[in-house]
Parts: structure tokens; sequence; C-alpha cells
């Protein structure tokens, strides 16, 4: 089966690219601005409509995690437990999945998520503040929070 890739439109955020095989996505990019547009593929609407501020839940999409390890699943499941506006720490993540104290590790696999919303990493915050965001930074995170009004 192929893959096909996917652009959507998220508005003042830019345009974000989804990759897919079948209907299991296989990467996710999150919006930046620049050139873009959208392919109108019914596989970006929830995407379009989380960045218009709607309430959204990508507890449905199918991801591509073959090879995962026990406990890169559990955290998985556990990122899909986080709920639209709510945050926890690495910590708190790690012992969601199961291994309290690797929180150096859940921070790692957060640090790697290639699923951005469905698995909701920007929705983990360090102990002493907002955390990280990779390369698209402190602020962009803040920026998703906001979005869902979630308290940080």
């Amino acid at each position: 089966m192929t893959v096909r890739q996917v652009r959507y439109d998220a508005g003042k955020w830019g345009t974000g690219e989804l990759w897919l095989r079948g209907e299991r996505l296989l990467h996710h990019e999150l919006p930046r601005q620049g050139p873009g547009g959208a392919d109108g593929d019914p596989a970006a609407a929830p995407f379009e409509a989380y960045f218009r501020g709607e309430r959204v839940s990508f507890e449905e999409v199918e991801l591509e995690l073959d090879g995962s390890t026990a406990f890169a699943q559990a955290l998985v499941d556990a990122l899909r437990a986080v709920g639209y506006g709510e945050t926890v720490t690495y910590a708190e993540l790690a012992a969601l999945a199961g291994r309290p104290g690797a929180q150096r590790a859940a921070g790692t696999f957060c640090a790697r998520n290639r699923f951005p919303l469905v698995l909701p990493c920007h929705r983990v915050v360090s102990a002493g503040g907002i955390g990280p965001y990779g390369s698209l930074g402190t602020d962009y995170k803040r920026r998703l929070l906001e979005l869902e009004a979630a308290r940080v």
C-alpha cells in the first residue's frame, strides 16, 4: 500500500502535513507558516477543526506503532488519556504508564513523538514550568495550551 501525504490548512497557524498508509497515520507535522494549502482529504478534517478551536478527540486515529516497546505502548495509552485542556508532568506521565521514576524516559518519548496532537505531548509539562517543545519551541507549546484553555 502506498503512502500518501496530506496537507491541511490550520488558519493563522499555517499548513500542517500528515503521512498515511491507508487510514493509518505514519507521521504528523504540526503547521508552520509558509506556502501551503489544503488537499481536502477527509483525514485532515479533525486537525483543521482542532486549529479552529474546536474540542477534538483524536482517539479514533489509528497509529503506525509497529515495533514499539511495551513501555512505549503504555506511554501512548497514557498520553491518549490526558484530556483536552489538561496537563500532566513528565513524572505523572511515567507513573500513568506504570513506570514511576521514569520521567526522563517519558520526556525522551515525547521529544521523539511523531504524532503531535494525537499523542498530545504539548499537554506534558515540566515540574518547574511549561518545559520544552522540540524545534517549535516553548511559545508554540504555550499557544497550543492556550488554544485548549489549559492551566499551566
